[in-house]
């Protein structure tokens, strides 16, 4: 059994930020130990066949949440470098911030559905 660690939502990120994601969905997601050549980074597989799962990360697991869960997707501004935002209507009002916009949408879901903190196993922090 992993040990758990309250993380506060907008500080979610990498394999931390896809496993809320993947709790927040309701989908069944394990924790790999790293293998070679990926020592060091752990990774979430679904179900039996080692499926790997990366919202944050991956426009085919990510991208379609977006639409379900219908963000607005602000940009930085033009010219400038920023964070990526996202936001739901129900959700807060500023939105989450991202280095990408896929990470912005990954922590508004989180929020929206989880709240501003999520206990995460301790590996993945």
């Amino acid at each position: 059994m992993s040990e758990f660690v309250e993380v506060k939502t907008p500080d979610l990120s990498g394999a931390a930020l896809d496993w809320a994601v993947a709790k927040a969905e309701g989908v069944a997601v394990s924790v790999r130990a790293p293998t070679p050549p990926l020592l060091g980074a752990a990774w979430l597989s679904i179900g039996d066949m080692g499926c790997t799962f990366h919202p944050s990360t991956d426009w085919r697991c990510g991208g379609p949440l977006i639409e379900k869960y219908k963000l607005d997707i602000g940009a930085p501004l033009e010219n400038k470098n920023g964070p990526w935002n996202a936001a739901t209507e129900w959700g807060h009002p500023l939105g989450y911030k991202g280095c990408t916009p896929l990470i912005a949408a990954c922590r508004a879901i989180v929020a929206s559905v989880l709240g501003e903190a999520v206990s995460v196993p301790k590996e993945l922090v």
